[in-house]
């Protein structure tokens, strides 16, 4: 870099932009330029610029949207920033002041004014930086007062360790040598190598000062955390003579969650590790690890906010705490226990010292039990409640991240039983999450190749029998294991985003076909095909853009598509909802309420959201001829949605008698297996050619 400075411009006017780093190179500057603001961040956050003269007015990011992003990593002293604006007064001027610009230039530029307020703040800045590095050193010779110094003589090779370095391993003056082995050889071993290049990187280059964090062996046999601060100092031929410098605990700022104040993973991971070796001179010494997930715990940071979300957790934390302590003799005087935050929502309970596995099991029932009770959060009541995972150390560990392992496979069994539930491990559930991380790998591979068959379950108008539409449902033939049912690699996709990918897919070749029975069959093809719309794609903010382009690129009419969507998808945000389904339905596509009458709110959906279709559960259509009012459900969900304006589609429908019956309750449209299962599109072709259920059950006058 030059001596003046390094410069980047941002103009998005090639004229403007070129003259004025020309004329700040002729005058010393390293000058970059960028032409919008996306390649102003990437440049900005690849290299180190003195300072930045951004242009307010671009298209796409603006020059206050740049600012904006700027100063979330850099302050107005690491990265000053001239706006260059054609508007001498007004609200852009302001607001950039407010976002934290440090000057502003106007347009046309007044190369000499500009210069001089370049020079001015690249003063101002390296002003402070010489102050700062002061001030560091300054501070690093307060803190040798308290904390351990050391003088290492290159020349001979020998160490001065202070007595405060001494004593803060547990050593007195005389129990300590002058060799650097003394140092080195007490640091973990994980942390050896980054310690011994970071010196040597120093010793040859010393710029700066050293610094590192590292774990080093305490007299008692456990590790500290400590900073290591030095410097060198070099002769006329800038080699090196000496290395000094300090040695400061930070053990308790290193090994507690900032949120909580409880052990981190990091303090835990070394108590684990401890209890994993302890066996070896103990025989018989058995331990427990509970770890603990809040259930729905991002519905509560989703409502309430990231702030009362914090607060909820620092509570929790008490709670347990306080259970653990009033918990009887199991955990108090005949043994003890650890409680950690791993991080989010998850906490951990290393139980030591257990007689039996039903000693884990009353503490996770008693700390599960406990979180049931309301939290009073800023004057405000939440619920929430926890799911555990127990793995005891009878299955033989040998690292902290087997049994942690297998404690989240046992929660993650746990949460799949519903909220609040405990589950102990067993290999069985290794197994199983080892055969769904395959079918994972399977899925992805699937998706990349395509390999998904849509077959089509026909909808039946039960007023003249003929088709009126289809469902379309995915499919997948495994290679190995054949067909995957949908309940199985459906919840995966769901989990890890996967699905979104999945329901592009679907969407598109359902479109696809559609538009191809279209111009087969014309005026006898069905009138609409009905694809099911997950709650990740539907709280995916573009989706109606991409089923906009779905059916420009199929040709399919707006009018042919009806989407599936069950509430789940919309709880918690029913006013997004509304816009997603406004714009949709705008465009001509219709949206069905699927499996009606299972949620617990879906009343109050159906007029605020405008549903077009209903469509009854399963659940109630198999009632009707089993049990004495069997129907009465159906019929009452029929009346309401009729009342509403809409129409009826009865799912499940299996028996002739139910058939019968939906026709008497007035409902438009069946499905299920009386009629058929889902079938491939040539098959589902056939039955368009040959409409099969045509006037069969003509219902009664």
């Amino acid at each position: 870099m030059s001596h003046c400075g390094s410069l980047l411009v941002v103009d998005d006017n090639e004229p403007h932009r070129d003259a004025l780093s020309r004329w700040l190179r002729q005058r010393g500057f390293d000058v970059v330029v960028a032409a919008d603001g996306m390649e102003a961040l990437a440049l900005a956050a690849a290299s180190t610029f003195d300072l930045v003269l951004l242009d307010v007015e671009m298209p796409g990011l603006s020059g206050l949207e740049v600012l904006t992003r700027i100063r979330r990593t850099h302050s107005q002293t690491q990265l000053p920033v001239i706006m260059v604006t054609a508007r001498t007064q007004g609200a852009d001027i302001v607001q950039a002041f407010n976002l934290g610009a440090n000057d502003y230039v106007t347009k046309p530029i007044d190369f000499p004014v500009a210069l001089a307020r370049i020079t001015t703040h690249l003063s101002h800045k390296r002003a402070v930086e010489s102050l700062r590095e002061s001030e560091e050193r300054y501070a690093l010779a307060m803190r040798g007062a308290n904390d351990g110094l050391w003088d290492w003589n290159l020349a001979t090779n020998e160490v001065y360790w202070s007595s405060r370095w001494k004593a803060m391993l547990g050593f007195e003056e005389t129990e300590i040598g002058s060799s650097p082995d003394e140092w080195f050889s007490r640091v973990h071993h994980d942390d050896l190598a980054r310690v011994r290049d970071g010196v040597a990187a120093h010793l040859v280059n010393g710029s700066g000062h050293y610094e590192s964090e590292h774990r080093i062996l305490h007299r008692d046999g456990t590790f500290r955390w400590v900073l290591c601060r030095g410097a060198a100092t070099r002769n006329d031929a800038q080699m090196a003579t000496r290395l000094a410098g300090s040695l400061t605990d930070i053990t308790e700022t290193k090994v507690a969650d900032a949120l909580t104040g409880l052990p981190n993973r990091l303090l835990f991971d070394d108590l684990l590790d401890r209890a994993i070796k302890r066996p070896a001179r103990r025989p018989g010494y058995l331990f427990a690890l509970l770890v603990l997930g809040l259930d729905r715990f991002k519905a509560v940071n989703h409502s309430l906010g990231l702030l009362t979300a914090d607060r909820l957790l620092i509570e929790v934390a008490r709670r347990l705490q306080a259970t653990l302590r009033s918990t009887d003799a199991l955990t108090r005087a005949e043994h003890g226990f650890t409680l950690a935050r791993l991080g989010g929502d998850e906490f951990t309970v290393l139980l030591d010292d257990i007689a039996d596995v039903s000693d884990a099991m009353r503490v996770a029932e008693r700390l599960r039990s406990a979180l049931e009770r309301p939290f009073d959060v800023d004057g405000q009541e939440v619920f929430t409640s926890a799911s555990v995972g127990i793995a005891v150390s009878t299955t033989g560990y040998q690292r902290p991240e087997q049994i942690l392992q297998d404690a989240a496979i046992a929660l993650h069994r746990a949460k799949a039983e519903g909220a609040s539930h405990c589950e102990l491990f067993d290999s069985a559930m290794r197994d199983r999450a080892i055969c769904r991380l395959e079918l994972e790998t399977d899925l992805r591979r699937a998706i990349e190749h395509r390999s998904f068959q849509i077959h089509y379950q026909p909808i039946v108008s039960l007023s003249t029998g003929e088709i009126a539409g289809f469902e379309a449902l995915m499919r997948w033939r495994h290679p190995q294991r054949g067909p995957i049912s949908p309940a199985e690699f459906i919840p995966i996709a769901e989990d890890t985003g996967m699905i979104l990918q999945i329901g592009r897919l679907t969407l598109t070749e359902s479109c696809r076909q559609m538009a191809a029975w279209q111009r087969r069959f014309g005026a006898a093809a069905p009138a609409s095909v009905s694809v099911n719309v997950s709650s990740k794609q539907f709280a995916d903010a573009g989706l109606a853009a991409q089923i906009e382009a779905i059916l420009e690129q199929t040709g399919l009419s707006p009018a042919s598509l009806k989407l599936e969507i069950t509430e789940s998808a919309f709880l918690g945000d029913v006013t997004g909802a509304q816009v997603t389904l406004r714009h949709l339905q705008s465009m001509g596509v219709e949206w069905s309420l699927d499996d009606f009458g299972t949620g617990y709110s879906s009343l109050s959906y159906l007029q605020r959201l405008h549903v077009d279709t209903v469509k009854i559960d399963r659940s109630f259509v198999s009632r009707i001829g089993l049990e004495v009012n069997g129907s009465e459900m159906v019929g009452a969900i029929v009346a309401l949605s009729h009342n509403l304006g809409m129409d009826v589609v009865a799912e499940g429908v299996e028996t002739i008698e139910q058939v019968v019956q939906l026709q008497t309750l007035g409902c438009e449209y069946a499905q299920g297996f009386y009629f058929a299962r889902a079938v491939d599109a040539a098959t589902a072709g056939g039955l368009i050619a040959s409409q099969p259920w045509r006037g069969r059950h003509q219902p009664a006058a």
